[in-house]
């Protein structure tokens, strides 16, 4: 039988376990997704609880290679530079991310292991303990595609390179998790939620209901929204009397270009 690390990934495997961690999947459905006995099912996943970040399944030497010098500064480079986007006070980067950083490290010709640069991470408080999370207990309310629709919208300065913040307004189907839009605007502002709602009804359909937060440009205020002192009736004169001017204005702009 072929090995286990030259079937599968780390990231495959940690995912395997991950989901048998949440109650997704049962031990029998993980041996047999990795074709593995009982026993050895238990001594991987007896590892991956001991540090689930740095969980691999790859063949461990006898004596550890040597790290080239270059190899060193560039691993060094590499975590500065993500320490520096986490810390960055404005970027939505809450966490490291050791897989993404060895294939930027991979693209400039270094091929170190995760487990060698989460070892360095540490050493220059370039790390951070993965918190355990909770089960995943999320209770859908809904019964089907299209009776919920989850609409937010989330302002910040998305890239490093950006030189302002930008807002992203998505829109998730509570049920399959689907994401039904996703784009960013210069601003939340009550158009471009317009915007993004219009789309998704063109696309998908009305939704039985749409969920949205307490944002203000979901929200009517009294006195912001709204002519103090004037009664319905009066709000409706008023605007007869502006369509009767701006149609008056239009005619006497055409009766103009005639002439």
């Amino acid at each position: 039988m072929v090995q286990l690390h030259k079937r599968f990934t780390d990231e495959q495997v940690a995912f395997l376990f991950q989901a048998y961690e949440q109650g997704l999947m049962s031990r029998e459905e993980v041996q047999e997704a990795l074709d593995i006995s009982r026993a050895r099912f238990f001594v991987l996943w007896k590892k991956y609880q001991e540090d689930p970040e740095a969980f691999s399944i790859s063949y461990q030497r006898s004596s550890p290679k040597r790290i080239s010098p270059e190899t060193e500064q560039a691993i060094e480079r590499e975590l500065l530079r993500e320490k520096s986007l986490i810390e960055h006070p404005e970027i939505p980067i809450s966490g490291y991310n050791y897989s993404a950083l060895g294939d930027r490290l991979r693209k400039q010709g270094f091929n170190v292991s995760v487990n060698t640069i989460i070892d360095r991470a540490k050493k220059l408080d370039c790390h951070k303990p993965r918190r355990k999370k909770k089960a995943h207990d999320r209770e859908v309310l809904t019964a089907s595609v299209g009776a919920l629709i989850q609409h937010d919208g989330s302002t910040h300065l998305w890239s490093p390179f950006a030189k302002e913040k930008w807002t992203l307004i998505t829109s998730i189907d509570d049920y399959s998790r689907k994401i039904l839009f996703a784009d960013f605007f210069s601003g939340e502002t009550t158009w471009a939620h317009i915007q993004a709602t219009r789309k998704v009804v063109e696309t998908f359909g009305l939704p039985l209901r749409y969920y949205v937060d307490s944002l203000r440009v979901f929200r009517f205020v009294q006195g912001r929204d709204s002519f103090p002192g004037l009664s319905v009736q009066d709000r409706l004169a008023q605007a007869r009397a502006r369509n009767r001017r701006r149609r008056y204005s239009m005619a006497q702009d055409d009766a103009h270009t005639q002439r």
